[in-house]
Parts: C-alpha cells; structure tokens; sequence
C-alpha cells in the first residue's frame, strides 16, 4: 500500500520496503539515539528524545523547536514485528515482516474521530509523517552501505 488517507476509516497510512532486518528497525523505532537521528521531517536531530520501553511506558520527541513536542504511551510491544501507541489523541501501528532480504514496514496513524482525522490532514501530518519515514529509510540503508558484510 502506498502512503493514503482513508477518510472513512480515518486513517492515514504508510508502507516502506526497508534494506534492514526487522529487528533493525524496530531498534530505530525504540532507541532514543537512533530515533534522536530520524524522526524530525526536516531531517535535523532531535534536541531531545526520552523512551521507556515498556507496556505504559512514555516516550517524549522534541524537535528543534518548530514543532511541539511529540509524546505518548507505548500500549503493544512485540519486539520484532510490532508497536502500537498512542499520540496526539491517535492510536499509532507499526508493523514489521521480512521481505527479501529486508523490511517491509507499515505504519498506520488511527484517529479516533472524523474531526481529529480532518485537523491532521489539515496539519499536514501525512506529508509529515512520510518524509519522516523516507529519513528512515535513508539512515537504514546508509547504515547497512557502512557496515562491512
């Protein structure tokens, strides 16, 4: 599946065929100095990024200031093939299967009313979201092009 929006489920969705095993990338979503290295759309650091991996636990992403800070709970923790959370009032998944010799990733961000949905495609929270994903993507395969074989 591309990147969509479906209204009537009010969901935005994601995929990405990723060059890293699954248990790579659901390390690049779940430390804070991998995640502190793609998460921001403009492709800068984050000043700061606190994870607590577990079950409840919270996690906190701030960008450099042009945005608010991007905080919430993990609720499933399925190391490596899924994680769900909850942000912005959204209910977030991420799931991992091997395909090839890598990834294939897809992320869904679940609105839990048409009026939520309308405000993040409103706040461009597709297109942020996706670019967000291709740095992801990038820092995935620039690793695997450094590390020897």
């Amino acid at each position: 599946m591309p990147d969509s929006i479906d209204r009537d489920q009010k969901s935005i969705d994601f995929e990405r065929l990723l060059d890293a095993a699954p248990h790579e990338v659901f390390d690049a979503w779940t430390r804070p100095e991998e995640v502190t290295r793609w998460w921001d759309p403009t492709g800068a650091p984050l000043s700061a990024c606190t994870i607590d991996l577990r079950v409840d636990g919270a996690f906190r992403f701030v960008t450099a200031g042009h945005a608010p800070p991007f905080e919430g709970t993990y609720e499933v923790i399925d190391r490596p093939r899924r994680l769900e959370f909850r942000a912005m009032g959204a209910h977030g998944i991420v799931e991992l299967e091997t395909h090839g010799a890598g990834t294939r990733m897809t992320v869904s961000i679940r609105c839990a009313s048409a009026e939520q949905f309308e405000m993040f495609v409103e706040l461009g929270v597709a297109t942020g979201t996706s670019a967000t994903l291709d740095n992801l993507a990038r820092q995935l395969s620039q690793r695997r092009l450094a590390s020897p074989r």
